[in-house]
């Protein structure tokens, strides 16, 4: 265990704060089997593929413990809402359990909230008849405080199940601040997934202290060998409680 502020953390609570990413439009077919693998062997919360990819990952991955996701309108947000819908679907129909949709952008930009909650909305409705869960990607770069504010009420009012910083691929990626602002302005209800920028074991410590409960991650294998090696050091360290990995 570690602590962190007033909560510790153990190693299997922090592979499961992790999808791990395997996003990059230039990944070869043995480069997403390495990523499952992986995945499957640090036991992290989802792999997170491409939508082509879904069925490879579910096959492979279907005796592990860890889930497939894949991402709906990526990276920029601007599908129509019956085509956001149908990939929903025809990902779940091949395995997919966690879909990570980015919102319109530009209509949110525009102020029309109205089509921004129902985009969204329609992909919810169609993912919890079906028992799968929804993150909404912001892409904060993008946004000003009050539309990162305006996109928190439209995603929790549309039934969303993470609000999430950023695909990754604009410039920027999660910060602690936009963290914050996430979690202060959705209830309890609803999850906040940083994407972006977690490279470390430090920065994934960092934003789950601001309330993150999901993260993308490509350095994950060392993320995980970080935190072993942390834990240990703590288990045998002079002064120790003799808590394992106590801090």
């Amino acid at each position: 265990m570690y602590k962190l502020d007033s909560k510790t953390i153990t190693y299997e609570q922090l592979a499961k704060v992790i999808d791990h990413s395997l996003l990059r439009p230039e990944l070869t077919e043995a480069e997403i089997i390495a990523g499952c693998e992986l995945a499957a062997r640090y036991h992290t919360a989802t792999v997170c593929v491409k939508p082509t990819d879904v069925k490879l990952a579910s096959r492979l991955l279907k005796d592990s413990d860890v889930l497939v996701s894949t991402v709906i309108g990526f990276p920029h947000g601007c599908s129509l809402t019956a085509v956001k819908v149908f990939e929903a679907e025809r990902a779940m129909d091949e395995g997919a359990r966690e879909l990570d949709m980015v919102l319109n952008i530009g209509e949110l930009r525009s102020g029309h909230l109205d089509f921004v909650q129902k985009d969204i909305q329609a992909v919810c409705e169609a993912a919890h008849a079906r028992g799968v869960k929804v993150k909404v990607i912001f892409e904060n770069f993008y946004l000003n405080v009050e539309e990162k504010v305006a996109a928190c009420k439209a995603s929790e009012a549309a039934g969303a199940d993470w609000v999430k910083t950023s695909t990754g691929f604009a410039g920027g990626g999660a910060t602690l601040e936009d963290l914050r602002l996430m979690r202060a302005n959705v209830s309890e209800k609803v999850q906040v997934k940083a994407a972006g920028g977690v490279r470390t074991l430090q920065a994934l410590l960092e934003v789950i202290d601001a309330g993150v409960t999901r993260s993308g991650a490509t350095a994950t294998a060392k993320i995980l060998d970080d935190f072993k090696a942390l834990a240990e050091g703590m288990q045998t360290s002079p002064g120790s409680t003799g808590k394992p990995g106590e801090y």
